[in-house]
């Protein structure tokens, strides 16, 4: 049977929150090959303002078990992700998860071994693979422009100094910042270096009536080479974005990827300028400092790829064991800045050279 003869993927979506309805349900609605066909969500008012007459379950495991869904994205609060995921694998279903993967790692591995036994496709949502920012950095990194990297450094800081009532900032599992943000800043480094040989984390809470925390600085050593990501949630005016130290010189990447501000002002995946960065590359080197032009973003390329892997015809675009190596630095991060200890990763050697080869051949459509 042709992917034609088969028709398009059938998507059910759970949770309708900010994840789902900024990222998710627009990106599944603009590509080829992949059709929105439910939602379940607590507020069917909230969907069916912006997909009229769509499908919408109050309860998720409805959803699961509806016939005419192939693949379930799963964009809820972070503590729900394993539980839901086991059952929609468990109901011969594809699964989508967005960040974090798991709580731990020992439900991501359980995720991943049944989803083998049943012989169905996982994926985890790192969308920011397709950045303009982390592209534009890994395509100059990629070409030698700072020669052999000695120090790089990614920040995801906002200046939100009231603390909001939403689970992310509630005291409870999968809460804060960490959980949060750090898995796009850990997926992005191991693209670039692979997995660290340790790592060292600082993880605090600091606005007046947080309860959970708002800010981590994690430090991932590879030999010599130091990879230091930040989040903060009080941080105004901005820092860059990268900052890259090599041997051959600098380069500085100041403004973040522009999808999810356009994504929140109501533009749509494929709209006019979706995508593009005006902020440039700025690199200095020893003739001198020049501005090199950043490249577009598009995170559609992952639900292209899910598409794709559903019908065979491509691999997963982030596979279950590079999901398990962001996990592994997230749980390690934890244990460090709870312990004040420098930490490895709780990989076994099997795991551990899965996801090197893994990390290794990951590709990143642009």
């Amino acid at each position: 049977m042709t992917d034609e003869q088969a028709g398009p993927v059938r998507v059910g979506l759970i949770g309708y929150g900010f994840s789902g309805k900024t990222f998710h349900a627009p990106l599944i609605a603009s590509v080829a090959g992949l059709e929105l066909r439910a939602v379940s969500s607590s507020d069917a008012h909230k969907v069916q303002a912006d997909f009229p007459g769509m499908t919408v379950h109050a309860d998720p495991h409805a959803l699961i078990a509806a016939e005419d869904i192939d693949l379930v994205v799963i964009a809820t609060p972070n503590e729900t992700h394993a539980p839901l995921a086991r059952a929609a694998i468990a109901a011969g279903k594809h699964v989508v998860i967005d960040k974090p993967f798991t709580l731990d790692l020992d439900e991501a591995r359980g995720l991943i071994a049944l989803a083998e036994d049943r012989d169905v496709l996982l994926s985890v949502f790192h969308n920011r693979r397709w950045d303009s920012d982390f592209l534009t950095v890994r395509a100059a990194i990629d070409a030698g422009i700072v020669g052999n990297v000695t120090h790089f450094e990614s920040h995801f800081d906002r200046f939100r100094p009231d603390v909001r009532d939403r689970w992310r900032e509630r005291s409870g599992p999968g809460s804060g910042v960490w959980y949060d943000l750090g898995p796009h800043l850990v997926d992005q480094a191991l693209l670039l270096f692979g997995l660290p040989d340790t790592v060292q984390a600082s993880i605090a809470t600091q606005r007046p009536g947080a309860m959970t925390d708002d800010w981590a600085h994690v430090v991932l050593s590879y030999g010599e080479r130091r990879v230091i990501l930040q989040a903060s949630m009080l941080v105004a005016g901005g820092v860059d974005r990268f900052t890259v130290h090599g041997t051959a010189g600098s380069m500085t990447k100041h403004c973040a990827d522009r999808q999810e501000a356009q994504l929140l002002s109501g533009m749509r995946p494929g709209d006019a300028n979706w995508g593009e960065d005006p902020d440039p590359l700025v690199i200095h080197a020893a003739d001198g400092q020049r501005e090199q032009r950043a490249l577009p973003g598009d995170q559609r390329h992952y639900y292209r790829g899910i598409a794709a892997a559903v019908r065979e015809a491509a691999k997963n675009p982030v596979a279950p064991i590079e999901a398990l190596a962001v996990m592994a630095v997230v749980e390690a991060a934890f244990l460090s800045a709870n312990t004040g200890t420098t930490t490895a990763l709780a990989l076994t050697d099997r795991e551990r050279d899965a996801a090197a080869r893994a990390l290794s051949s990951a590709t990143v459509q642009i």
